[in-house]
């Protein structure tokens, strides 16, 4: 449950990052903050002998029917941050299920994985789908484009890896 909560604090505060509204100390207020609620929400609703058990539940989800996400709007009004200044697209819906870490833009796309756990016992690394997922992110601008509309980034990146993935924390750049 930590690694998959992890991911997704990860790939949020990178979204956060992207957008340029909060400073360093206000993405790390809100990093901890998200990481705590998930971790007290999640607990009591996380089947990892069947993944899809509670799925509806650990959805994170923006969309026109729900343009603020309650565990998100929690963690901006316990960190002191804007909602607003995370620059979140429009539609956007997360699922933290045991094992993986799904992402989709839009209504009608489908999900991405962000982050697989499906070889615990193999060393891994964040999924090129985090980075992708940021620039998926980022091509809904404020031209009226629709986050329905997808564009992927071709230019390979490098992905943080994880230097024990028993640990929330220990990220290595590399």
């Amino acid at each position: 449950m930590r690694d998959e909560i992890a991911t997704t604090v990860f790939f949020i505060t990178r979204l956060v990052k992207k957008h340029d509204k909060l400073s360093k100390q206000q993405i790390e207020d809100f990093a901890e903050k998200l990481m705590t609620i998930l971790l007290e929400t999640y607990r009591s609703h996380w089947h990892s002998d069947c993944p899809s058990k509670g799925q509806a539940f650990r959805c994170i989800r923006i969309n026109n029917h729900q343009n603020k996400d309650p565990i998100l709007e929690r963690a901006c009004a316990e960190s002191n941050v804007d909602f607003s200044h995370l620059g979140l697209p429009k539609e956007m819906t997360i699922w933290v299920d045991p094992f993986e870490v799904c992402c989709r833009y839009g209504e009608k796309n489908h999900p991405f994985t962000i982050a697989s756990f499906k070889s615990r016992w193999e060393r891994w690394e964040l999924s090129q789908g985090v980075r992708l997922a940021v620039s998926r992110a980022s091509s809904d601008d404020s031209s009226g484009a629709s986050s329905d509309e997808e564009s992927r980034s071709k230019e390979p990146r490098t992905i943080p890896k994880v230097s024990n993935p028993n640990s929330t924390y220990q990220v290595k750049r590399v």
